[in-house]
């Protein structure tokens, strides 16, 4: 019920996706009356489908509290996202409201042990192929262990898509040199450096004239400047598609021309078409939401669709489980024992404006 175009464009994505996709089967969650009214013409969606009936759904500008006040239990978003929880389905597709998606969904699910914050992981169309950038704006701020974490997270969706068994990451800053960037940047540049880990590769600091050109398969960043940067990124994506195409119409030579390339560029516009790399994956929590764009098209969330199978397939969570698992036990302190609980192998929780009792967040 979600997105600018709600049931107009989800439904016959998923038409269309099952064309390609058979093994699929999916929960609809929304007004039963809207929804049995688009699918009576989509008929291998309608064989594929389960519609649970929501009175309620979350507007696209509705505050996330407000959301989470009027829609908690009852909303489509909701059920939704408490179908991964219960095991009805594998993952959670929305076009809806980012900000209450992202609220119902720690909510309801809440984070992995060990994590303090869910981030959100997009697909970077790169040079070499593509790469994982996160967080794009699940949060603002991070602290180093934050970072670190986010690492982790974003190595396993690399692994979980790409069949790497051990991606590079980058850490976003303003500069290659060591010396240079935020000191929490720098001490998860310190951690990821002293802490090697078999399931990833650290390969520095990149910049972000690096990430389109594919220098890593991660790129970490806190949620503000990851947000920046995806945005800018797609705004420049549709420049230079406005560009080009008044060039090719700016005079009878160049639409000559343009007979001519016109293979070239249908690959070129392929590249550039914000709907191959639609899909936020909120990452951290305990269970698997993919959020769309709120404009997509059909096409768009069929691709946004396409990749939550790809992660369920690649079975991202237990990665992710495991991978935390083996990273955080070799620097919790064993109960009971005299090591100072707020520092260990070199991560310290302290006092700060985030928490409530020394090394404890509220």
């Amino acid at each position: 019920m979600g997105g600018d175009h709600g049931p107009r464009a989800i439904l016959p994505g998923l038409e269309t996706l099952l064309g390609k996709r058979s093994d699929l089967t999916f929960l609809l969650y929304g007004d039963r009356e809207t929804v049995e009214g688009a699918i009576a013409d989509l008929p291998r969606l309608k064989a594929a489908s389960t519609i649970h009936h929501t009175e309620v759904a979350v507007a696209m500008d509705e505050k996330p509290s407000q959301a989470l006040r009027s829609g908690r239990y009852k909303s489509s978003m909701w059920q939704a996202i408490e179908s991964t929880k219960t095991r009805e389905s594998d993952v959670a597709v929305s076009a809806g409201n980012t900000g209450a998606l992202m609220a119902m969904a720690t909510f309801c699910l809440r984070t992995m042990a060990n994590i303090d914050r869910p981030a959100i992981g997009a697909i970077w169309p790169t040079v070499k192929g593509e790469a994982i950038v996160l967080d794009v704006g699940a949060t603002i701020g991070a602290d180093a262990v934050q970072l670190v974490d986010f690492a982790i997270l974003g190595a396993a969706m690399a692994r979980a898509l790409f069949d790497k068994d051990c991606p590079t990451v980058g850490l976003l800053n303003v500069g290659t040199e060591d010396i240079k960037g935020q000191e929490e940047v720098k001490e998860a540049a310190r951690i990821l450096r002293e802490r090697r880990m078999p399931t990833l590769r650290y390969r520095g600091f990149v910049e972000g004239t690096d990430i389109g050109q594919g220098v890593t398969d991660v790129v970490v960043s806190e949620g503000f400047a990851g947000n920046i940067a995806l945005k800018t990124a797609e705004g420049t994506a549709k420049q230079l598609g406005g560009y080009l195409r008044d060039a090719m119409q700016s005079s009878l030579r160049s639409r000559i021309g343009y007979l001519f390339a016109r293979d070239a560029f249908r690959k070129l516009r392929e590249r550039m078409d914000p709907a191959r790399a639609n899909g936020g994956v909120f990452l951290g929590l305990n269970g698997l939401v993919v959020k769309s764009h709120g404009g997509a098209n059909a096409e768009a969330f069929a691709a946004a669709v396409s990749l939550a199978a790809d992660l369920a397939k690649g079975d991202l969570q237990h990665r992710i489980r495991d991978d935390l698992d083996k990273f955080h036990a070799d620097r919790i302190p064993a109960p009971g024992s005299e090591e100072d609980s707020t520092q260990t192998d070199g991560f310290v929780r302290g006092d700060s404006a985030e928490t409530g009792q020394s090394g404890q967040k509220t």
